[in-house]
């Protein structure tokens, strides 16, 4: 079982169109395109910390 909460999210229009593109482009969920955005901003994070 995955340990997920839900979170509701107040954006901004265009980064709401943004992401609904990216997840167009993408063929997969608005959340998904989230994730990936967070994952890829927590990466960069991690690599600049080591």
């Amino acid at each position: 079982m995955t340990d997920r909460k839900p979170l509701q999210l107040r954006l901004p229009a265009d980064l709401k169109a943004w992401i609904a593109d990216q997840a167009a482009v993408n063929a997969s969920s608005q959340n998904s395109e989230i994730v990936r955005a967070v994952r890829e901003r927590m990466e960069r994070a991690e690599t600049a910390t080591a």
